[in-house]
């Protein structure tokens, strides 16, 4: 295992650059979410690079392809119904205090779910769903000192545990994600038809979405699909402490996904905002 790959299981050594200086005089605490996203950024290039270059378990994909979608298609539809319903009913309720016209309702709500509803609010349900799970099979296998038996064998963990997971969590949650984007389009739909007899013709418009739009919605997709896998199987491969250490990681896991989805929705929609201001 290169010196890079054993890096990214282990806390990454305090650098001597202008950057430390600068955080070891705001304390310990930006000192180490330096070093921690550091690492993070270390697994994702070995990661990357293994995916490319390394040997792929095409068994081990599927595998994780169906845990982390298919069982994750009822959790997705039902969470993201409810919030197209919620939205459009709460939407609507204030556009009649403005005016009695609810016409482009369907529209508003379409663009700003491509662009971005639907892929941040998915993509943090399956923070809590796909990292939990991801960090307790991990920790679970190092505190077990499987993890440890494979690098004995000369098996490198990166590869035959985070790849697998990454290439299914990138191709499934950017399917799921679109597939809420629907479930919640269809639900706000019904929910507007029904209790403000919304035509149905007449609240799917599309006008508002544009190119951009598009881009910048499946751009998040996949941004998303990476960072959960990346950050949960950092804290399951850094687990220590036994059954106890386990819990941790798993906590960890999900308040870090959870934040790493709201910190790259905010770089990628400033991002779009510039690439496609329309």
């Amino acid at each position: 295992m290169t010196t890079l790959e054993s890096s990214v299981v282990e806390t990454a050594p305090p650098a001597k650059g202008g950057v430390d200086r600068f955080l070891s005089a705001l304390g310990a605490g930006p000192i180490q979410l330096w070093r921690e996203l550091r690492a993070l950024f270390a697994m994702l290039l070995v990661t990357l690079r293994l995916c490319l270059t390394g040997k792929k378990d095409r068994r081990a994909i599927f595998e994780q392809a169906f845990q982390i979608g298919n069982r994750s298609v009822f959790f997705i539809s039902v969470t993201m119904g409810f919030i197209g319903m919620i939205l459009v009913f709460q939407a609507a309720m204030q556009a009649l205090r403005i005016v009695p016209d609810l016409t482009m309702l369907g529209a508003t709500f379409a663009e700003i779910l491509v662009r971005d509803l639907a892929a941040s609010i998915g993509a943090m349900m399956l923070a809590t769903r796909v990292g939990a799970g991801i960090a307790a099979e991990l920790g679970s296998m190092v505190v077990t000192d499987q993890v440890d038996a494979m690098r004995m064998c000369a098996a490198d963990p990166i590869e035959y545990l985070v790849v697998p997971r990454f290439i299914a969590s990138v191709v499934m949650t950017f399917a799921l994600l679109v597939w809420a984007a629907f479930v919640a389009f269809v639900a706000g739909m019904i929910t507007a038809n029904v209790v403000f007899e919304v035509n149905f013709a007449t609240f799917a418009n599309f006008m508002l979405v544009d190119a951009g739009d598009v881009i910048v919605g499946l751009v998040k997709c996949v941004a998303y699909g990476a960072a959960i896998p990346i950050v949960s199987a950092r804290a399951g491969l850094t687990t220590f402490g036994g059954s106890e250490g386990v819990g941790w990681a798993t906590t960890s896991a999900v308040v870090n996904s959870s934040l790493a989805v709201i910190v790259l929705n905010f770089f990628i929609s400033a991002a779009g905002y510039f690439a496609f201001p329309g």
